[in-house]
C-alpha cells in the first residue's frame, strides 16, 4: 500500500506532516511526499491566506486525478475552520482539523468528520527526515490573537512540549541544523522553564540551533545570555514586525511599539554584533496611512533587517481586522513595489557587507545556508556537508563562496 502526504503552508504544517509519514511507514505503508499515485492520500490543510485555503480545497480534485479510487484523509487549519467544505468532496473519507493530529493515524479505515480541541502539547512520531536541516516542533497553538490572524482560532491556546521530549529528539535525530518551530514558540514554556531554559539545554547538542520566528517580548537579557552562552545558536533572528508604526502595531493587536522593537535589536547586536535580523511586515493594514507606511518603509533600514518578507494584507473572515474597510488594491500593489524595492536594497547591502567574511555554511541539495541564514553556492560542495566558507560574491538574494575546509 502507497500514501502519499500532501502539504500546503507553514514549517510547523511539514514538521507534523513528516511525523505522520513516519507513522505510516511504522504500520507498512510506502510513504512519499511527492503527488503521485497512491491508495491513501492524506492532506494537511493552511488556512493563513484566503488563497490558501482555497490551494487547499483544491488539493483533493488535484490528488483524485492520480488515483479516483484512492481514501483521502484531510487535517489542518483550513479543514478545522471549514469542515463541512472537504467532507462534501467526492473521495474524502475522514476529515480531521488542526488539532490531536496524534490521533489521526487511528482514523484510517474511518468515515467522518473528527474535530478535537486538545489543552495538552500533542506529542507525534519523530518527523520523517527529507531535509538535511532537522525541524523540531516545540510548541503549538497562540494566546496572542493578533487582529489579522485566524490561527489562535484554529490551532487553540499555546502549549509546550516537555523540555525532555524536546531534547531526546534533538539528541537523536542526527542533523548537523535543528531547527525550532511552532505557532509561538516565544511563548515556550514546560512549567517554570521558558525559551532562555530550553536553549541553555540544549547546547549539550551536537549541532547548530536555529530559531523560528520570535517576538519582542521574548528577547530579553536572560534569552540573548543564555542563547550566547549555549554556543551553538544561530545569530539568526527571525523577529516579527509587521508594521513600523505604533499607531497600526495597535489596531493589530501587537503588544509592542515601535521604539521597543527598535530596542529588542539592539539588545540583541549587545549579544550577537554581526547577528541577521529579519522580518515580515503586513503592507497595507486597513488603518494603514501613507504617515504609517512611511514609518514601515523606513524601519527596513533603522533596523539594520537583513531581509524582509512583506505581504499585502489580506481580510481573514473571522477576525477583527477583517470587519474593517480595506485599502484599495490600487493602494496596496503601490505600497507594495515601494517596501519590495527597500527589502531588496536592505538585502543586497547586508549580503555586501558580508564580503570576504568566513562563516560556516550547511549544504543542501540546492546550496546551502551559513549560520545567520545567507544562502550559498559553492562547485563541489556535497549535500549534507558542512565547510567553513568565505563569502566572495553577491549572487542574486544569496552569495558565492569558496570552500575552505569540510567540517
Amino acid at each position: 500500500m502507497k500514501a502519499c502526504v500532501f502539504t500546503l503552508g507553514c514549517k510547523l504544517n511539514e514538521v507534523e506532516s513528516a511525523s505522520l509519514m513516519r507513522g505510516l511507514e511504522e504500520r507498512g505503508f510506502e510513504v512519499t511526499d511527492e503527488p503521485s499515485f497512491a491508495d491513501l492520500y492524506l492532506i494537511n490543510t493552511c488556512a493563513v491566506t484566503a488563497e490558501a485555503e482555497k490551494k487547499s480545497r483544491q488539493a483533493v480534485a488535484r490528488m483524485r486525478k492520480f488515483n479516483p479510487a484512492a481514501r483521502i484523509i484531510v487535517c489542518g487549519c483550513a479543514s478545522e475552520k471549514d469542515a463541512a467544505a472537504f467532507g462534501k468532496r467526492e473521495g474524502v473519507t475522514v476529515v480531521s482539523g488542526a488539532m490531536r493530529k496524534d490521533k489521526l493515524l487511528s482514523l484510517l479505515d474511518e468515515h467522518g468528520v473528527f474535530l478535537e480541541t486538545e489543552s495538552e502539547f500533542s506529542e507525534l512520531p519523530a518527523p520523517k527526515r527529507n531535509r538535511t536541516r532537522a525541524f523540531l516542533r516545540i510548541q503549538d497553538g497562540c494566546n496572542r490573537f493578533c487582529s489579522y490572524c485566524i490561527i489562535p482560532y484554529l490551532r487553540g491556546r499555546t502549549r509546550s512540549r516537555s523540555l525532555s521530549g524536546i531534547l531526546a529528539e534533538a539528541k537523536s535525530c542526527g542533523a548537523k541544523e535543528i531547527v525550532l518551530t511552532g505557532v509561538d514558540i516565544s511563548s515556550y514554556r514546560d512549567g517554570d522553564r521558558g525559551l532562555p531554559a530550553l536553549v541553555s539545554a540544549l547546547s549539550e547538542v551536537p549541532a547548530r540551533i536555529r530559531l523560528g520566528s520570535l517576538e519582542v517580548s521574548a528577547v530579553t537579557e536572560e534569552f540573548l545570555l543564555a542563547a550566547k552562552e549555549a554556543g551553538n545558536v544561530c545569530p539568526h533572528f527571525h523577529l516579527c514586525l509587521q508594521s513600523g508604526s505604533t499607531r497600526v502595531l495597535k489596531d493589530m493587536n501587537r503588544k509592542y511599539t515601535r521604539e521597543e522593537y527598535l530596542s529588542a535589536c539592539a539588545r540583541i547586536r549587545k549579544y550577537f554584533p554581526d547577528a541577521a535580523i529579519t522580518t515580515d511586515i503586513i503592507v497595507g493594514f486597513p488603518t494603514e496611512t501613507e504617515e504609517d507606511f512611511l514609518l514601515s518603509l523606513s524601519m527596513v533600514e533603522e533596523a539594520g533587517l537583513a531581509r524582509v518578507h512583506a505581504f499585502p494584507f489580506s481580510p481573514r473572515s473571522g477576525t477583527r481586522a477583517a470587519k474593517l474597510p480595506d485599502l484599495p488594491s490600487s493602494v496596496k500593489k503601490e505600497r507594495m513595489e515601494r517596501m519590495l524595492a527597500a527589502a531588496a536594497k536592505a538585502q543586497r547591502s547586508f549580503l555586501t557587507a558580508s564580503l570576504g567574511r568566513e562563516e560556516v555554511a550547511l549544504f543542501e541539495e540546492d546550496g546551502g545556508y551559513t549560520e545567520r541564514y545567507i544562502r550559498v553556492f559553492a562547485e563541489g560542495a556535497k549535500e549534507g556537508a558542512m565547510y567553513r566558507v568565505r563569502l566572495s560574491g553577491v549572487r542574486g538574494d544569496g552569495m558565492n563562496v569558496t570552500l575552505s575546509e569540510e567540517l
